[in-house]
């Protein structure tokens, strides 16, 4: 399973982005979707996840703010982000893996900056 994220961009805080995440190819059963997040200078967040039974998560810092949605379908997953703040700047990983976690696949990374 490939994946390219895309929607990354500049934008004001205070403004939304769309982050859209596709998969091709196959290998496994998709079962976790999700995002994380890198700024400059921290460890690697968990931002939202979604599993295939509908359950959602979201580290504290976004709820609210931010949407995950996904379709088991298509295999793909977005990410709605609002009220973007400068701490919201980093790059964005999608991944999906399997149920056990035994198998799992990360997206290329796109780069969100939120200016003040």
């Amino acid at each position: 399973v490939q994946l390219q994220a895309s929607g990354g961009g500049l934008v004001q805080a205070g403004g939304s982005l769309r982050l859209s995440c596709a998969s091709s190819g196959s290998g496994f059963n998709i079962y976790v979707m999700g995002w994380y997040r890198r700024a400059p200078g921290k460890q690697r967040e968990l931002v939202a996840q979604l599993t295939g039974g509908g359950n959602r998560y979201y580290t504290d810092s976004v709820k609210g703010r931010f949407a995950i949605s996904g379709d088991n379908a298509k295999n793909t997953v977005d990410l709605q982000m609002n009220s973007l703040k400068p701490e919201d700047t980093a790059v964005y990983y999608c991944y999906m893996r399997s149920f056990s976690g035994s198998h799992s696949s990360w997206g290329q990374g796109t780069l969100v900056t939120v200016s003040s």
